[in-house]
C-alpha cells in the first residue's frame, strides 16, 4: 500500500465515521422534538423523523444527490449520477462516491427534519411524507447544487458555506417558515386579542437529551465535511463549533434571565443550537474569538425571533424557524464580516460579504417559495392538516392507532383549555414555551 491509498483510506475513514454522527443527529432531533410537543402528539413527531431518514434516503439515492452534485447544466442543476450511477471523476473526490454520498444524504435528511418539528400536532401524516420525498428530491437538492455543486452558479462566484448555514439550516428553516403560513396554527394557540396560549412541552428532560445529541453529532455535521482526516484544521473546526454553541446556549441563559425574571431552559437549548447553526457555515473560516461571538448574537437572536413569530402568529412548536431560519442567515452573513480571508472586519472590503448575503437570500427564497407551492398543491389534492376532533385527540392516535405512553387520556375540564391545555398565561408573564429543532 503506497501513501495515497493510505491517505484516501483515513479520510475514507474518517468521513464514514462523521456520516454516522450526523446520521445520528435524527435521533437528536426525534428526542428534542418529542420532549417539545404535547405527550399525545409526541409518537407521531417521532414517526416523521424516522420517515425523514428512511423515505428521504431513499428519495436522495433516486434523484436528490443527481440534482445535487450530477453534471452541471448552466449553473442551476445536476442531470447525472441518479441511482448513485457514475462517473463521479468531476467532482474531484480522494474517497469513494459511496462514502461521499451516505455523508451528504445525512444532510438531506436533517435539513428535512428541520420541518417536521414546525409542522408538528397538525399535520397529516401523508403529507408529510409527499414533502419529505419532494424536499430531499428537488428542493434540497436544487440549492445544493448551486452552493456546492461542481459548476453551481453560486459556488462560481465563490460563495462559502462550509458545512450548511444556508445550504441546510436555511433552506430548512425557510422552508420550514412556509409549511407554517400554509398549514396554519393549532387549535388554541392564539386568542382573538393577540394573546398567546401557553402549550408546555410535555418532557423537557428528553428535549434536553435530544439538544446533547444534536451538539455531539454536529462534531460529524461540520469538521466531517472537510472530508479528509489528514486536514489539520478539522481541529479548530471542532473547537469554533463547541465554542458557539456554549456561546449561543450561555447568552440564551442569561438574556431569558435578564428579560423574564428566571433563565428559560426551552430558550437555553435554542440558543445553544442557534450557536451551533451559527457557526455552521463559517466553522473553519473564522477564529475561535469570532466563534464565541457569533454564538453570543446567535443566543440572542434566536429569542428575539421566536417572540417576533409569536406575535405574528407564526405558530412554530419547536421553533425551527428562529433557530434554523433566522441563525443560518446570520451564520452567513458572519462568514462575510469574520472570515480571515475576505472578511469585512479583516480587510477583505464588501465583497465576499455581498456574495454571501446574495447566497443565502437565494437558497432561502428558493426553498420558501417552492415550499410554499407544494403545501398549497398538497393543500388543495390531499389535504394537509387533520380535522378538529383529531389533532384534539392527538396525532398518536388519530394517525397512528396507538398512544406514546400507556394509560395516557387526554383531559378537558376545568382549568383546561379547548385542546386539553391550561389556560393562557398573559405573554409578558411567561415566555412561550416549546421552542426548538
Amino acid at each position: 500500500m503506497d501513501l495515497s491509498q493510505l491517505a484516501e483510506g483515513i479520510n475514507t475513514v474518517w468521513v464514514l465515521l462523521a456520516a454516522a454522527l450526523v446520521f445520528f443527529m435524527e435521533a437528536g432531533f426525534a428526542f428534542l422534538e418529542a420532549g417539545f410537543v404535547r405527550s399525545k402528539n409526541s409518537l407521531n413527531i417521532v414517526m416523521k423523523v424516522f420517515s425523514d431518514a428512511t423515505f428521504g434516503t431513499l428519495a436522495y439515492w433516486v434523484v436528490g444527490f443527481g440534482v445535487m452534485y450530477g453534471a452541471d447544466r448552466a449553473g442551476l442543476v445536476g442531470t447525472s449520477g441518479f441511482f448513485l450511477q457514475g462517473p463521479f471523476q468531476y467532482l474531484g473526490l480522494h474517497i469513494p462516491v459511496y462514502a461521499f454520498w451516505f455523508f451528504q444524504a445525512a444532510f438531506a435528511m436533517a435539513a428535512a427534519s428541520i420541518v417536521s418539528g414546525a409542522v408538528a400536532e397538525r399535520i397529516k401524516f401523508k403529507s408529510y411524507l409527499v414533502f419529505t420525498v419532494i424536499m430531499t428530491a428537488v428542493i434540497y437538492p436544487v440549492s445544493g447544487h448551486w452552493i456546492w455543486g461542481a459548476g453551481g452558479w453560486l459556488n462560481k462566484l465563490g460563495m462559502l458555506d462550509f458545512a450548511g448555514s444556508a445550504q441546510v439550516h436555511a433552506v430548512g428553516g425557510f422552508a420550514a417558515l412556509a409549511a407554517v403560513l400554509v398549514l396554519g396554527p393549532r387549535l388554541g394557540r392564539y386568542n382573538e386579542d393577540g394573546s398567546v396560549n401557553v402549550m408546555p412541552a410535555h418532557n423537557l428532560q428528553l428535549a434536553f437529551l435530544g439538544t446533547f445529541i444534536l451538539w455531539f453529532g454536529w462534531f460529524g455535521f461540520n469538521p466531517g465535511s472537510s472530508l479528509s482526516g489528514l486536514d489539520l484544521n478539522i481541529a479548530r473546526i471542532a473547537l469554533n463549533t463547541n465554542l458557539a454553541a456554549a456561546a449561543g446556549g450561555a447568552m440564551a441563559t442569561l438574556y431569558t434571565a435578564w428579560r423574564y425574571g428566571k433563565a428559560d431552559p426551552s430558550m437555553a437549548m435554542n440558543g445553544a443550537l442557534a450557536g451551533l447553526v451559527g457557526i455552521t457555515g463559517g466553522c473553519a473560516y473564522v477564529a475561535p474569538a469570532s466563534a464565541v461571538l457569533i454564538g453570543l448574537v446567535a443566543g440572542v437572536l434566536v429569542v428575539l425571533a421566536v417572540n417576533l413569530l409569536d406575535r405574528l402568529h407564526v405558530d412554530d412548536p419547536v421553533g425551527a424557524v428562529a433557530v434554523h431560519g433566522a441563525n443560518g442567515v446570520w451564520g452567513i452573513v458572519a462568514i462575510g464580516l469574520f472570515a480571515e480571508k475576505g472578511g469585512l472586519f479583516y480587510g477583505g472590503g464588501a465583497h465576499l460579504l455581498g456574495v454571501e448575503v446574495l447566497g443565502v437570500l437565494s437558497a432561502a427564497v428558493w426553498s420558501f417559495g417552492v415550499t410554499y407551492v407544494v403545501f398549497q398543491l398538497l393543500k388543495r389534492t390531499m389535504g394537509i392538516r387533520v380535522s378538529r376532533h383529531e389533532e384534539l385527540e392527538g396525532l398518536d392516535m388519530s394517525e397512528h392507532g396507538m398512544p406514546a405512553y400507556t394509560g395516557m387520556a387526554t383531559p378537558v375540564g376545568p382549568g383546561m383549555g379547548p385542546d386539553g391545555t391550561p389556560f393562557p398565561f398573559h405573554p409578558h408573564e411567561i415566555p412561550a414555551s416549546g421552542h426548538s429543532s
